[in-house]
Formats: structure tokens, sequence, C-alpha cells
């Protein structure tokens, strides 16, 4: 073995051996903390945390070896030390970047566990979970963009061709910005969504006449699940610029209103009586608001408006359904006469006394 090996070969392999071993130990030393703290219920970890972590931290770890010139010793290729020293960088730049996004991921992942998206009650769930959906995919954004510059300003012909193309860059920057300006505009608005949120994942809005619920947002565009199941794509800009019903904003709870036009003798008192029974019959009212009132006089009849409330907007449709199909065979059996219908006048002519109203 010593004749096989050159003296600056055994100091390569010495220094081989080193460098890998505490490279083991900074892995082990990681996964040992990763391990402790997803088994802490203080901060416990999603389920396979470190299975996502363990590859990148492998690559650089990787990176860093192959970097060094003890490795290229040993395989006797000192005379590609810029490829390997290149190749180390860009492994190492493309590794840290993976590493980055998937801490971003697992934080999201930690931080939403807290939250149950699917309660009844959901406002503060949805604010969060909009928040952090848009700023991850701003920050991937972002890291993915400095990574691509970072690997591709490494080669010494890009930067200097970057150099030139800045130092020239007077007209045809404008140009670019003003080309670029409606994108920029759109990423902007989706950071604005993030923080003011005038719309939140899950909210139920009307946009462009269209009844739905939010189901995705980009930092381009918003999904809108249409009640009929189509989906509404809309820019997110729209929603900065331009007005729409957000019926869930600052609570999931919602009133509900049923019109009714009947006849003048209509009997309001029992109407109302019928309303609350209706009501309390049913588990789609959450005992809030039961207001029956006439709201409007016109020749041939009234309007009667009930007003109603539910939980959510899904639960206000049915129960306006429910309660509008309930008063009007409530009319139909009790009080037929009250549902509005057109009076003609009679008069005969003959006598000039009789007077009749059909």
């Amino acid at each position: 073995m010593n004749a096989f090996l050159s003296s600056l070969q055994k100091e390569s392999l010495l220094f081989f051996v080193a460098t890998l071993v505490l490279l083991m130990c900074v892995y082990a030393l990681l996964s040992y903390i990763l391990r402790r703290f997803g088994k802490h219920p203080k901060y416990l970890l999603p389920k396979g945390t470190f299975k996502r972590l363990s590859i990148p931290i492998i690559l650089i770890l990787l990176s860093i070896l192959v970097r060094t010139r003890s490795f290229r010793n040993l395989l006797s290729l000192e005379q590609y030390d810029y490829w390997f020293k290149k190749g180390s960088t860009l492994l190492f730049i493309f590794a840290f970047t993976w590493l980055v996004i998937t801490l971003i991921k697992v934080s999201k992942q930690v931080i939403l566990s807290r939250y149950d998206v699917g309660s009844a009650n959901n406002l503060k769930a949805r604010k969060v979970y909009t928040q952090f959906t848009i700023l991850e995919r701003i920050a991937i954004f972002v890291i993915v963009l400095f990574a691509m510059g970072g690997a591709l300003m490494t080669f010494d012909e890009i930067r200097e061709i970057g150099v030139s193309v800045f130092a020239s860059a007077g007209v045809a920057g404008i140009i670019i910005g003003f080309s670029a300006q409606k994108f920029i505009g759109t990423i902007i608005a989706g950071i604005q969504i993030a923080i003011a949120q005038p719309i939140k994942l899950d909210d139920v809005v009307i946009v462009e006449g269209e009844w739905g619920r939010i189901e995705e947002i980009t930092l381009t565009y918003v999904v809108v699940k249409i009640w009929d199941k189509r989906r509404l794509i809309v820019p997110t800009p729209y929603f900065i610029d331009k007005p729409f019903q957000n019926w869930t904003k600052t609570s999931s709870e919602i009133l509900g209103t049923v019109f009714l036009y009947t006849d003048y003798n209509v009997p309001f008192d029992k109407l109302r009586e019928e309303l609350t029974r209706i009501l309390e019959n049913t588990d789609l009212w959450d005992k809030e608001v039961n207001v029956l009132q006439v709201t409007d006089t016109k020749a041939n009849y009234v309007e009667i408006r009930a007003l109603m409330s539910a939980k959510d907007s899904p639960t206000a449709w049915d129960l306006r359904v429910h309660v509008r199909e309930k008063l009007i065979t409530y009319l139909q059996q009790n009080y037929p006469e009250s549902i509005a219908r057109n009076r003609v006048l009679l008069w005969d002519k003959t006598t000039n006394e009789n007077e009749n109203e059909v």
C-alpha cells in the first residue's frame, strides 16, 4: 500500500477521510436535531420532514466534498480544477435553493396545521392560509430567480455580457419596462391581496354577476369556483381595481331574504307567526335573525320581506328556498285570497248605481 501511494496521495487520502468524517458528523448532528424536533410536542414537525430535507442536505455536503483538493488529487484530476469548482458551486446553489424552498413549505405546513379551514367559523384560518399561500409563492419565485441569476453569474462569459448589457441598457430598459409594466402590476396586485386581503381562500364572492367561492389565489390570477362547478379565471388586479361583492369578508355568517308579493288583505301577524314556526323547525337557521316586514306597496300588491340568518352562504341559500316554499304553501292553504291579483271595476251605466269589483 505504501509503495502504491505517493506521499501526496497519502496526504490527500488523509484529508479526504477527515473531511468525509466531518461531513458525516454534521449530517448525523442535523439528523438528530431534526428527528428530536419532530418528536417534541412543542416543535412537532410534519411527518416525513427529515426525508424531505435529507436529500438537499446531502447534496450540499457533497458539493463541499467535491470542492476539496484532496478529492481531485485522489482521482488524479488536478487539471480539471476549474470544472470541479464550477460544478461544486452550481451543485451548492441548486441544493441550497432546494433546501430553502423545502424549509418554507415545511414552515407553512407547521403553521397552518394549527388552523382548521374546514370549521364553521374559519375566518382567521382562511386569512392565515391566504397570506401564507401567496407569500410562499412570492418567496419561491424570488428565491428561484436569485438562484438562477447566481448560477449564471458564475460563468465569466455571461457576467461580461451582463455588464455590457447593463452599460448600454438606456432605451432598451425603457422599452422592456413598458412591456413588463402589466406583468409587474399583476405581481404587485398579488402582494396587495396577500397583505390587505380583499379576498381570502374559500370566500363567497359575486364577480361579473357570477356567485362562487375563491378556490385558488396565485400571483397572477384567481380561480373562482362557480356554484354550477364552472371555474371563472380572474386576473389578480381585478380585485384591486374593480368593485365586487364579498359575502364573507368579516364573517361567514350571512343574512338571507325572501320576498313575497301579496294582496292588501294578507294577515301580517299570522305570516310572522308562520315564519317563526318554519325557522324553529329547521336546522338551517342559526337562531339569530327572524324578521318579517312590509317593505313596499304598489297599486295591486304589497311587498313583504322575510329576513333570516344562517351560518354561511350555502346554508343561507337552502334556508331561503325552504322558507319561500313553506310560506307560499301556507298562503295557498290558509289565505288563498291573499295571493296577489288584479282588480277590475265594473260599472253599470244603465242604472248608474251597481258597482262590482272582480
